[in-house]
């Protein structure tokens, strides 16, 4: 399967150079285009708070697990002072509250150009629209003066053995996470962001996603047709794991997370021509209910202390050494918000989709570099290809009216890593 992978990619740059050549970006294509007219989801009206400790996107029950549509959009810093920084977050800050929050954008006058693009109509509607906004470790160079601020565990991204990166799709200053009920919602607030902050950040890439409604029901499936995130922690257990609180960070980093975000092609056409044992067997779980091997629904809980030689769940299939279920490893699970993507074809004729994988956690060592360590050489990796994405910190939330994106870790010259 190797050699045959391996043609498969050539003249693609291993499936990442070959998805910067396609100029346009789908979501989802036709078929995602008749899901949301079949499966319309929340109404347009629905909204979710902008102000609060934390910022929405990252816990916010959304009623279908996550919005139906996102884009991850990759920025670099164009600002030339620390404090035209500032003014680029509290700008950030009043688009993205004005956009989540919806209303009548203001009228300019007939001589000058329009405020807004109308792509939504006179009035925005809120969409079910959350932005959650982070930093990368470059924001810390020598720039801003901020390195002595920068969050104690944030580092560019390791490349694991199976990655491919291609540096058109890797990392950036700050990374804009947008989610909405509809693709036009996305498509407007990366057009008003845009347009609003053009002398403070410059758009590096984007990658636009959809997730695909439960079929028939439980989680929602990747495009490798298996359930993806069934178990994901929720209530305590996430808030446990999700949010900074470690005196040894700068003070400003509380109620922040950390984000790894990974772009994976996934290789459908080989995927396709494995056997449904085989396929299972990689995932430990049926396909078709999502249930572990030794299980009967979706959402029992594997039993690995049954199965020690792996009969029924193998050794390296991708659930047991993803979450081996111990107690040592309990505090290394991760909160998924991931998506699908399509971006057409390669110039080879091959299809360009896969996952847009979003964890976030408390410390990128301690859960996501564990986890994915424990993955090297699992079965799947011939069948899957990350080529970019990056790690970030996720900035606390803008608690009221007077706050904005990153206040504190832009405020005061005085604040450095220690005890609060």
């Amino acid at each position: 399967m190797n050699i045959n992978r391996r043609n498969f990619l050539k003249g693609t740059a291993a499936g990442a150079a070959g998805t910067a050549l396609v100029g346009g970006v789908l979501i989802g294509g036709a078929r995602a285009d008749a899901d949301a007219a079949t499966n319309p989801g929340p109404a347009t009206a629905e909204s979710y708070p902008f102000h609060g400790i934390h910022q929405s996107g990252v816990l916010t029950p959304v009623p279908s697990g996550k919005q139906a549509f996102t884009c991850v959009a990759s920025f670099d810093s164009t600002a030339a002072s620390k404090a035209e920084l500032a003014d680029l977050m509290r700008t950030l800050t009043t688009r993205t509250r004005f956009l989540a929050t919806g209303g009548t954008p203001a009228g300019l006058g007939v001589s000058q150009p329009p405020s807004d693009s109308d792509v939504l109509g006179p009035v925005i509607p809120a969409d079910g629209l959350t932005a959650t906004l982070s930093v990368s470790s470059t924001l810390f160079d020598d720039r801003y003066g901020l390195a002595a601020v920068k969050p104690r565990k944030l580092t560019p991204m390791v490349a694991f053995p199976n990655d491919s990166p291609d540096p058109a799709w890797l990392g950036g200053d700050l990374l804009l996470q947008l989610c909405a009920n509809h693709p036009d919602t996305i498509h407007h607030a990366i057009r008003d962001i845009t347009k609003h902050t053009r002398g403070g950040m410059q758009l590096a890439w984007k990658m636009e996603g959809y997730n695909s409604p439960p079929r028939p029901s439980g989680t929602s499936r990747n495009l490798l047709g298996f359930k993806d995130g069934t178990a994901n922690p929720t209530g305590a257990t996430a808030t446990d794991l999700v949010w900074v609180d470690d005196p040894a960070e700068p003070s400003w980093t509380a109620d922040g997370s950390y984000l790894v975000l990974r772009l994976i092609r996934m290789l459908v056409e080989f995927w396709d021509r494995v056997s449904i044992n085989e396929q299972e067997g990689m995932f430990g779980r049926r396909r078709d209910s999502g249930a572990p091997l030794d299980g009967n629904s979706e959402s029992d809980t594997p039993d690995y202390k049954a199965d020690p030689r792996g009969n029924v769940i193998p050794l390296d299939a991708h659930i047991r050494l993803a979450n081996p279920r111990t107690a040592a490893t309990a505090n290394q699970r991760l909160i998924r918000r991931s998506y699908n993507y399509d971006l057409g074809a390669d110039i080879n004729g091959n299809l360009q989709a896969g996952h847009i994988f979003i964890a976030y956690q408390q410390d990128v060592q301690r859960q996501f570099e564990t986890v994915q360590t424990r993955l090297i050489g699992e079965p799947l990796i011939d069948y899957v290809q990350p080529f970019g994405g990056g790690y970030f910190f996720t900035l606390p939330g803008v608690r009221d009216a007077a706050d904005w994106y990153g206040r504190g870790m832009l405020a005061s010259p005085s604040l450095t890593a220690g005890p609060r």
